[in-house]
């Protein structure tokens, strides 16, 4: 049995001291959980999502529960990157780990000065694009649901900005391969697989949808399977071209393996943060504990793993 091994991983440039970080939005700025455990254990914090002005987000019911996981429509409530940077990254700044700002716009033009207005920040260490938001420019089409749209704004965002360029895609398109090729010829430095699935729920007591958007973002265990599957088909496509973040329905450590054998060089922790705030530690515990069952030495040798055994057994 191994004794002690390394959980260590280096990405982009920077080292991180675990792969398990936490999703964003779903663990705010990563202060209000300092109340309830050392937040530094984590590998990363990836923030809310950061706009360029203060959004108020949608009206209610904006969440609702569903069999094995929850839909949200909370409309990427947040304070804007100015009040931000004055109010809560000195905060953050006191946490001894990474954070990842995750970033979105109504325009190209915003997410670049978001970006740039975090890149005198040392503590955000790299950023997150999330596409999954429409482009007021283009009729509202969301921006990575049009390659030629997404190609633009990776490429464009990435000359602009110093810092690594990881993109969130969107799991409601035809195949997220074809997406993830657009950002790795664009100069991606990382990819984030997976948003959340466009989902619906209707009360039929009250003969309405539950949200107030009518359809949400789908999270939780019940989209592993997806997730999984995404990262599976990308990592065997492109390989190594760059790191593969995985995030969609891990709670456990054998979650997170899943998304890891099928090529994922790190993972994120989200909705089970809401009903098991411990579980971001836990799921580093566990993998550790696997790696000294198993023999395993350094945490890479579990990358795609998957790939280079015999499945036939």
């Amino acid at each position: 049995m191994q004794a002690n091994p390394t959980l260590s991983i280096t990405l982009f440039g920077i080292t991180f001291k675990n792969p398990v970080w936490v999703a964003s939005g779903t663990f705010g700025y990563g202060l209000e959980a300092r109340e309830i455990y050392d937040v530094s254990k984590l590998g990363a914090v990836v923030t809310k999502g950061i706009s360029l002005r203060p959004r108020l987000g949608n009206e209610p019911p904006r969440i609702v529960e569903t069999p094995c996981g929850m839909l949200n429509s909370i409309g990427l409530q947040n304070p804007g990157v100015e009040k931000f940077l004055k109010e809560l990254y000195p905060e953050i700044e006191k946490i001894d780990t990474h954070f990842i700002a995750n970033v979105f716009g109504e325009t190209e033009e915003e997410y670049v000065e978001v970006c740039l207005a975090l890149e005198d920040a040392p503590k955000i260490v790299a950023y997150e694009l999330n596409v999954s938001c429409p482009n007021v420019k283009k009729g509202g089409i969301v921006f990575g649901h049009d390659p030629a749209v997404l190609g633009n704004l990776v490429e464009n965002t990435k000359k602009r900005i110093k810092k690594p360029l990881l993109v969130k895609l969107s799991p409601n398109v035809t195949d997220v391969t074809e997406f993830a090729k657009v950002c790795i010829d664009s100069g991606a430095d990382g990819l984030v697989l997976i948003n959340t699935l466009l989902g619906m729920r209707i009360n039929i007591y009250k003969e309405r949808p539950e949200l107030s958007t009518k359809t949400g973002g789908l999270s939780g265990p019940a989209i592993l399977p997806i997730a999984v599957r995404m990262i599976w088909q990308t990592y065997e496509r492109y390989g190594s071209a760059v790191p593969i973040i995985g995030v969609g329905g891990i709670t456990t450590h054998e979650d997170a393996l899943e998304h890891i054998y099928a090529g994922a060089s790190a993972v994120q922790v989200g909705t089970a943060n809401f009903y098991d705030p411990l579980s971001p530690l836990k799921v580093i515990e566990g993998i550790g504990s696997f790696m000294k069952e198993k023999n395993i030495e350094k945490f890479t040798q579990l990358v795609g793993r998957a790939h280079r055994l015999d499945i036939k057994g």
